[in-house]
C-alpha cells in the first residue's frame, strides 16, 4: 500500500509578519514529499509576494477561511488535508503522525495546542481547548484539523460562513467518527488574549460561540468580532 500524501492549505490575510516563519519551519516537510499550499483571502500588503518562493502554490478566493481552505483543498493533491492557521507551527513530527493516525483508521483529527505569548494563564486556556475537544469530538482550527480527501469531499468541505467554519465542520465529521486527537502540541500565537486581555478574550469567544449554536448568524458574529468590516 502506497504511503498517504499530505497537502498542507494555509489561509491568510495580512500576514506579512509571521508567513515567512511558519512557510519556512515547513520546507522539512516538503523535503519529505508534502505539498504547500498559501489561499491569500484578499491582502493588501507583502503576504503573496512573501509566500511564493516558499509554497507549491499561492491562490487566491474570497475572503473567509472556510473558502479560502475550500479553494485550497480543491488544488491540492495530497491524499491527506492539514489546515493550517497563518500563525501556527507545526511540530517536527506532524506528517509521520498523521500518517500513522490515518493508517490506524482515522478519517480526520487535530494536534494539542500550545500558545505562545506574554502574558500569564495562556497554558491554562491551551488545556482547557485540548480537555474540550477530546470531551466534545469537536476542533478548532488552531489544533491544525487534518482530514482524508475522501471524508472532506463527502461532507461538501468547510461552510462558506465567515466564523464558526471549524466548529461546524467539526460537528459534521463528528457525526461519523471522532477525531483522532494527537497528543504532540502545534505553537498558536497568543496574539488576540494579548490584544484584548486573557478574561476578555475567554467571555468574548464564549458568548459568540452560545449565540452560534442558538442560531444567531455567522456573518452578523464575523462583523462583531472584527473579522468582517461593519455594513456603511
Amino acid at each position: 500500500m502506497n504511503t498517504p500524501t499530505l497537502s498542507i492549505i494555509i489561509p491568510v490575510l495580512n500576514e506579512p509578519a509571521g508567513i515567512v516563519p511558519v512557510l519556512e519551519r515547513l520546507q522539512g516537510f516538503r523535503r519529505q514529499g508534502a505539498e504547500v499550499i498559501v489561499v491569500d483571502g484578499g491582502s493588501t500588503d507583502a503576504t503573496v509576494e512573501l509566500a511564493r518562493s516558499l509554497a507549491d502554490g499561492v491562490t487566491s478566493s474570497q475572503r473567509g477561511r472556510g473558502r479560502q481552505m475550500n479553494a485550497g483543498a480543491a488544488r491540492a493533491k495530497g491524499d491527506v488535508f492539514l489546515f493550517l492557521h497563518a500563525d501556527t507551527l507545526l511540530p517536527s513530527s506532524a506528517p509521520s503522525l498523521i500518517i500513522e493516525a490515518i493508517d490506524n483508521g482515522a478519517s480526520w483529527g487535530r494536534f494539542d495546542v500550545q500558545i505562545e505569548g506574554s502574558i500569564s494563564g495562556l497554558g491554562m486556556v491551551a488545556f482547557m481547548m485540548n480537555w474540550r475537544s477530546r470531551l466534545t469530538g469537536i476542533a478548532t482550527g488552531d489544533q491544525a484539523i487534518f482530514v482524508t480527501r475522501e471524508a472532506f469531499l463527502r461532507h461538501g468541505g468547510f461552510p462558506a460562513i465567515p466564523l464558526m467554519e471549524d466548529i461546524m465542520f467539526s460537528g459534521w465529521m463528528r457525526e461519523e467518527a471522532r477525531p483522532a486527537c494527537l497528543k504532540a502540541k502545534v505553537t498558536t500565537s497568543g496574539r488576540r488574549w494579548e490584544k484584548h486581555g486573557l478574561l476578555r478574550t475567554i467571555l468574548t469567544m464564549w458568548w459568540l460561540r452560545l449565540r452560534f449554536f442558538l442560531g444567531a448568524s455567522p456573518t452578523a458574529l464575523a462583523r462583531e468580532y472584527g473579522y468582517l468590516p461593519h455594513e456603511t
